[in-house]
């Protein structure tokens, strides 16, 4: 189990949403590169990467912004945001560094784009399952289904995903704790590795993870207000990094 550093990005800069909601913003770095210097400094191997914008607008917002922190770092990154057709995802998977895409309101919506994905870029798709109350929430978080969250992850089983990263999106980038439970009961109910995020708030919302069958967990706000220790997370971190 590993710790992934999250950077998410909107208008240009890193910044935590509280909820999920993109009124309840705050900024913590101007130009995210610092921030994803800081993490990978630090010893993190993989950098967990949002387009917030760009999950707003359905289209790749800050790729160029994602090169560059790919280029100052040289540590693998995963990357998601408004990655809904296959010269997004292209665009993004030929670059370098790029350990894989994470897919939410694509994968939902389009199965036939998700399996061409799989199909191309074995081991390098991941899917995002974003949850409200238990239920499915699409397009940055703003509509929710009526699709239960274990319910699609388990329609995903079979489709060449390389990993599932859950969010209670009520506990992200609230230090409120881990919606452990579901998250588990996701993990436990599927063979796709499973990467929890949303709520952490201390190195004891961590190990609650340990030993449950869990690959990551993705902590952001946390390292950000110092919540999380940056010398207690290091041997959670990713420490080999990309050649």
């Amino acid at each position: 189990m590993i710790i992934i550093p999250a950077v998410d990005i909107k208008d240009g800069k890193c910044v935590r949403l509280h909820q999920g909601k993109f009124d309840a913003v705050t900024e913590y770095f101007t130009d995210p590169v610092e921030a994803a210097l800081r993490w990978s400094g630090a010893g993190a191997g993989l950098i967990h990467l949002v387009d917030l914008d760009g999950a707003l607008a359905g289209r790749a917002v800050h790729i160029e912004l994602i090169k560059r922190i790919i280029e100052a770092t040289g540590v693998e990154v995963e990357i998601g945001g408004g990655i809904r057709d296959m010269a997004t995802a292209e665009a993004y998977l030929e670059l370098a560094g790029v350990k894989r895409i994470i897919l939410g309101t694509a994968a939902y919506r389009d199965r036939d784009f998700l399996k061409a994905l799989t199909a191309k870029y074995p081991g390098r798709v991941a899917v995002g399952i974003d949850a409200v109350k238990g239920y499915v929430a699409l397009k940055g978080w703003l509509d929710v289904t009526d699709t239960k969250d274990i319910d699609f992850a388990r329609e995903l089983e079979g489709l060449g995903v390389s990993a599932i990263i859950y969010t209670d999106i009520s506990r992200d980038g609230s230090l409120s704790g881990p919606n452990v439970e579901a998250t588990c009961a996701i993990a436990d109910s599927v063979d796709i590795p499973v990467v929890a995020s949303g709520g952490i708030s201390s190195m004891e919302d961590i190990k609650k993870y340990e030993g449950r069958n869990i690959e990551g967990i993705v902590v952001g706000k946390a390292l950000y207000t110092g919540d999380v220790d940056l010398n207690d997370a290091r041997p959670y971190f990713l420490l080999e990094k990309r050649k």
